[in-house]
């Protein structure tokens, strides 16, 4: 491996890696779930953001940008059999569909979310609910609650997905991205928080499990080589 790929993996990989580990076990060693979580909650008036115009909105529309793009994805695949300047991207457009299927979709939200059994923080004992606090990948009862890692949260970080696709082609846009998918991310889980429905580690693991899915994934299609699929496009009689 030359430098230059070394340099990559350190930068693309194993730093996110190191960050997310990290951070993870900071959550896991300190009361710092709690602490953030009680700094949005008043025993009188419960969790006193939830209602801020911003937050009801990403909970309510939030997805849509991510939808759109995953939309971008398909409508591609589509259009790419009869357009061969659309089929020589038809890897970045997989990318965009496989990583909106996996990321959010298959691993966030049903491998995790619905198996795991992470207690809300608006339904433990603490804020007013009758369920345990459990840290960062303790697993509870599945089912009963559902807040490991948070859905809205990766569908917003979903959208550094263009990152993955341009950070060899075009670097300066590609980080533009990164940069924007990362802070959307970032407010749609603020805005679960605010509400009650995520703890900050629920956050930071939908983040973790969307970048290292969608690296893994960019890794498998190269969406930086633009080359012709495999035969021609077919022809329906």
């Amino acid at each position: 491996m030359d430098k230059m790929a070394q340099k990559t993996l350190l930068y693309e990989l194993i730093l996110p890696l190191l960050l997310l580990l990290l951070l993870t076990l900071l959550f896991r060693q300190t009361d710092l779930d709690m602490q953030i979580a009680r700094f949005c909650y008043q025993p009188d008036a419960g969790w006193r953001f939830r209602d801020f115009w911003l937050w009801q909105l990403l909970y309510q529309r939030g997805m849509i940008p991510g939808i759109l793009l995953g939309s971008i994805g398909l409508g591609g695949l589509l259009l790419g059999w009869k357009l061969p300047k659309l089929r020589r991207q038809w890897r970045s457009y997989l990318l965009l569909l496989l990583l909106l299927a996996i990321g959010p979709g298959l691993l966030v939200n049903s491998v995790f979310k619905d198996n795991w059994g992470r207690s809300r923080p608006k339904h433990v004992v603490e804020f007013g609910g009758q369920l345990p606090f459990l840290k960062v990948w303790d697993r509870g009862e599945r089912g009963v609650s559902k807040s490991f890692p948070s859905g809205h949260a990766s569908i917003g970080f979903y959208l550094i997905a263009p990152y993955l696709i341009l950070r060899k082609r075009r670097k300066r846009l590609a980080k533009g991205f990164l940069l924007g998918g990362t802070i959307y991310g970032v407010l749609m889980g603020a805005g679960r928080m605010a509400q009650g429905g995520h703890f900050p580690s629920d956050v930071l693991w939908a983040w973790g499990m969307v970048y290292l899915s969608g690296l893994l994934l960019c890794y498998l299609l190269r969406p930086e080589e633009l080359a012709e699929p495999p035969g021609p496009a077919p022809t329906f009689v």
